[in-house]
């Protein structure tokens, strides 16, 4: 049976979920993250695309994703097949990296996406990786927490800083203090 047809509606962002395999880890070492960021920055170099939150946990991917240009089926899927085959190929395995093909949800309003990449920032405190979101080094978190940290091109922090008032610096921290208010 055919897969259904994913809606695209450009101008919105996603909160997308990919999965290991039999919840097998997705990442065994920091160069397994790492090569994952690069995959994801050669790919915005001939697909654009923009994210404003993102955690990449042991063994699945948490993205806060928006591409205008192209569907997002189509950067999901060179994303998740490059990826697999970094995978496969260092670890010298066959077969399926990806549980199934990713999940996503269309974040309808600025509720949602404060929700998403709340919800997204605090995997790894829920999953009891660390006690504080600052502490996990996989996620977008620190990019907001620290001004002079520098975001891979992909990133906008403004997608979520925009919702509050202030000066730069009184939005990232309402905004980080909104995370931890949250746990």
């Amino acid at each position: 049976m055919p897969y259904k047809k994913r809606v695209w509606v450009p101008e919105r962002f996603y909160h997308v979920v990919c999965r290991g395999n039999r919840r097998d880890a997705l990442f065994r070492d920091v160069d397994d993250f790492l090569a994952y960021h690069h995959i994801l920055d050669q790919l915005y170099d001939r697909y654009p695309f923009e994210m404003s939150a993102y955690c990449l946990m042991t063994n699945h991917v948490h993205l806060q994703i928006r591409s205008q240009e192209v569907p997002l089926s189509k950067i999901m899927s060179l994303l998740n097949k490059r990826y697999a085959n970094y995978f496969n190929s260092k670890y010298e395995l066959t077969g399926h990296v990806y549980e199934k093909r990713f999940y996503d949800k269309l974040i309808y309003d600025e509720e949602d996406m404060l929700e998403v990449s709340r919800y997204i920032h605090l995997n790894p405190v829920v999953a009891n990786m660390v006690k504080h979101p600052l502490s996990y080094p996989w996620s977008s978190f620190y990019l907001y927490k620290y001004q002079l940290a520098v975001p891979p091109r992909y990133i906008n922090l403004n997608c979520i800083l925009d919702y509050y008032q202030g000066t730069e610096e009184e939005k990232r921290e309402r905004y980080c203090r909104s995370v931890v208010a949250s746990q």
